[in-house]
């Protein structure tokens, strides 16, 4: 039931917890915040663990954790363990911001998270403060260095780049990886309601290279791409860590998409930018049968575009913010 009629099997489920979060940070969420859904209509634990049992018997080996914020839902650790106990799961990772990450990893990694995102898009507190419209930079640096102690390797750090914004930091994110298991993801700005988009202020892939090969004259190496695989992969020769490059917007990977995402108020979303949904949620509370929701995932799946479109058009096209579909 997850492979679409161009042949594509979708073998990652990306699971948003929460549409909660405690930054706001200005590519993801309007300034003005957005309506939650009310947390009636939100996926418990109980129906999570259901759905994503189906999802891994159908062939999803793979489960990330999202938000929103993830470590703002009060059972993530229970919650986790769950998830990998189910026959057939290889990994379970987490997309977090890091800020209340630190007390409750050591207790994740025990229930199986193995895979771990932190999203930092500044080395600087000032810029922190200014672009996520909060404190705590310092406490995203410790749990950094705290995951890496745990043993994450790579432990990946996710850098949406931003022109006259943080651009100017690429080269520094690079630096990062001399020395530490370190994976820096590079993300080129990408359009989502409510973060005011547009072309100028996106960097784009080429430009992130030159802007490292300034820096870096050893240049980039470039690595093996795991199969599905969202990142163009290198590593500056000699150093420790690698750096990543996720062109969603001017080098397109759809011909190899295998995730699917489920939203916290259990819409699954097809394409990250597609408008099109369907909800489980609504369907359990009908009193959906396995098979019957068996059934309304293959007809998602199905209707599965062969590419979204191009940059401009999804300007256009009406979508929600990021915060609430789960990146």
């Amino acid at each position: 039931m997850l492979t679409d009629t161009f042949g594509r099997k979708h073998t990652y489920l990306r699971i948003s917890l929460t549409e909660r979060c405690n930054l706001r940070c200005m590519y993801c969420m309007p300034e003005e915040g957005v309506d939650l859904t009310p947390g009636d209509h939100l996926l418990s634990s109980d129906e999570i663990v259901h759905v994503a049992k189906l999802f891994v018997e159908a062939g999803v080996d793979k489960i990330r954790l999202t938000g929103g914020e993830p470590t703002l839902r009060k059972d993530i650790v229970e919650l986790t363990g769950r998830l990998h106990a189910l026959p057939g799961l290889r990994s379970i990772g987490i997309t977090t911001n890091g800020i209340a990450l630190r007390r409750k990893l050591a207790d994740l990694q025990a229930n199986g998270l193995s895979l771990l995102n932190i999203s930092l898009d500044t080395l600087r507190a000032d810029r922190f403060e200014h672009m996520t419209r909060r404190r705590g930079h310092e406490r995203v640096l410790e749990t950094i260095e705290d995951a890496i102690r745990l043993g994450y390797n790579p432990l990946k750090v996710n850098v949406v780049v931003m022109r006259g914004v943080n651009d100017d930091e690429i080269p520094d994110f690079v630096e990062l990886t001399r020395h530490k298991p370190i994976n820096v993801r590079f993300i080129e700005y990408m359009p989502f309601d409510g973060n005011v988009w547009s072309d100028r202020k996106m960097v784009t892939y080429k430009e992130m290279l030159t802007a490292v090969a300034k820096r870096f004259p050893e240049g980039l190496e470039r690595l093996q791409d795991p199969k599905g695989e969202v990142a163009k992969n290198f590593r500056v020769p000699g150093f420790r860590g690698s750096v990543s490059f996720i062109t969603s917007m001017t080098k397109a990977f759809c011909g190899d998409c295998n995730r699917l995402r489920i939203m916290a108020d259990g819409n699954l979303k097809v394409c990250l930018f597609g408008a099109n949904e369907v909800s489980l949620k609504s369907a359990l509370k009908e009193g959906a049968t396995d098979d019957d929701l068996r059934a309304i995932i293959s007809a998602a799946v199905d209707r599965k575009k062969a590419a979204h479109a191009g940059m401009f058009e999804i300007a256009q096209t009406r979508n929600r913010a990021m915060v609430k579909i789960g990146g």
